[in-house]
């Protein structure tokens, strides 16, 4: 147990001892003979956001495995597996929506599939090499037939409307329903094989390195569709934290700094010892902002992502205004604000209704700060922090220094959030170090990096 709770917190969830304890009491009282209860009972005392269950049960399987080795029927196995008569019995599992019996299955095929090496399973076990042997996404038809085969010997074939309507509706909603299971198989296919791994290689190891974190740890250049969509879920949440923070920050700079002279001029009742500091008080005001983001190619995912991360801020802020380019810039503001209902839909927005390119598609740094400092200076005032976005690959183009010494010299602070390692800048055409002479560049490679930067970096 306090191996899973290591595990849980380098994938950043935050489990203190008190947790600890509660899920050691916690299965006091639930007992080791059920699996499924030790799991919910664990979830429960050491969870505090729904985000975090998938994460939780990946780990959960490596330290609590089902089983544990090679079933004895598959290490007695001798030739080569049949692959068709395997995918006939899933087909009639997935059908009869079977989950133990899928279990089992995701077990053989990982054993009769997913061994790689000199001899198979002596290297170790692939989820991805099962799946690709054994494609359970190509079988959505047969289990569809299989499930309407079911319904007839069971007397159910009419299944509600007859109407050609009511029998595509029916169809979409099995299909909908294949799709699920089939997906929970996948996983279960992966977490088999992770299970194998962990006992070659050790569990501890194959935890931290081989189970997806949480959304807000996934690389902005490495996420999917799937991970994008459960990060532009976690925009509120976020931001309500953030909010809370930039508000504490901004009471606590309300008392001023100490203002020296009016100090020594009080501490004159007192022999000269300063007893009762005069602080200056600050001006009531909030900061401007500016985002200058890149959304061209794999940087674009970032780029939307900070887009609704400060849309859901701007009450933090007097006014707020928000500039995407690719080789020319354009203000988006107006579509950002309205992104709220349609958040996914914000990236494609973007680059159909702003104008963004001119004669090519390639990012080109220098010409787009280059037309900011020529179309929107105006936006940047004393008062204005600007955020750009991007990793800087120029193509081999200028850079434009002059264009980006304005915006920093009209501006209060500039800052350059790069989505990339600092191992890779200046490598290729990126010219990341270059524009760091300049203005503060700082890594930004997921959203926990980018709350923290966000809340340190912004002024109140």
């Amino acid at each position: 147990m306090t191996g899973l709770v290591q595990t849980l917190r380098t994938h950043g969830l935050r489990i203190g001892p008190g947790e600890t304890v509660d899920a050691g009491q916690a299965l006091t009282a639930l007992g080791f003979t059920d699996r499924e209860r030790m799991r919910e009972g664990l979830a429960a005392t050491l969870l505090h956001q729904e985000g975090h269950r998938a994460l939780f049960d990946r780990v959960f399987d490596l330290y609590f495995p089902l089983s544990v080795g090679i079933p004895d029927a598959q290490a007695a196995a001798d030739g080569p597996p049949d692959t068709a008569e395997l995918r006939d019995r899933l087909v009639a599992a997935l059908a009869a929506g079977d989950k133990a019996l899928l279990g089992r299955l995701a077990t053989e095929a990982v054993g009769a599939l997913g061994g790689y090496g000199a001899t198979p399973g002596s290297d170790g076990w692939s989820s991805y090499q099962t799946l690709q042997r054994l494609r359970p996404q190509t079988l959505l038809a047969r289990v569809r037939e299989a499930m309407r085969a079911g319904r007839a010997a069971g007397g159910g074939a009419s299944g509600g409307s007859s109407s050609g309507d009511g029998d595509a509706f029916a169809e979409r909603l099995d299909d909908d329903e294949i799709r699920r299971r089939i997906e929970a198989f996948r996983g279960q296919v992966a977490s088999e094989a992770r299970r194998r791994v962990a006992e070659q290689r050790g569990t501890d190891r194959i935890a931290r390195r081989a189970v997806g974190g949480t959304a807000d740890s996934v690389d902005f250049l490495l996420a999917g569709g799937a991970q994008l969509d459960e990060l532009r879920r976690t925009v509120r949440p976020l931001a309500r934290k953030l909010a809370t923070r930039l508000a504490a920050r901004r009471r606590k700079a309300a008392r001023g700094s100490i203002d020296l002279r009016r100090t020594l001029r009080g501490s004159l009742s007192t022999g000269g010892v300063p007893m009762r500091p005069v602080l200056r008080r600050r001006r009531p005001g909030r900061p401007e902002l500016v985002l200058l983001c890149d959304v061209s190619g794999s940087v674009a995912g970032f780029a939307n992502f900070t887009m609704l991360l400060v849309q859901a801020l701007h009450d933090q802020f007097s006014k707020v205004r928000v500039f995407a380019f690719v080789n020319r810039v354009d203000e988006v503001t107006d579509l950002v604000a309205r992104a709220s209902a349609d958040p996914a839909g914000l990236g494609g927005r973007v680059l159909s209704e702003a104008t963004l390119t001119s004669w090519h598609g390639q990012s080109d740094y220098g010409t787009a700060l280059g037309e900011f400092a020529e179309r929107y200076l105006d936006a940047v005032g004393p008062r204005t922090v600007v955020f750009v976005l991007g990793d800087a690959r120029n193509n081999m183009s200028d850079p434009n220094l002059p264009a980006v010494k304005a915006i920093a010299d009209r501006a209060r602070r500039v800052y350059w959030l790069n989505p990339e390692s600092p191992s890779l800048w200046q490598t290729g055409d990126s010219v990341a170090y270059t524009y760091a002479g300049l203005v503060e560049m700082h890594p930004c490679r997921n959203a926990r990096q980018l709350g923290s930067l966000i809340a340190r970096l912004l002024p109140v």
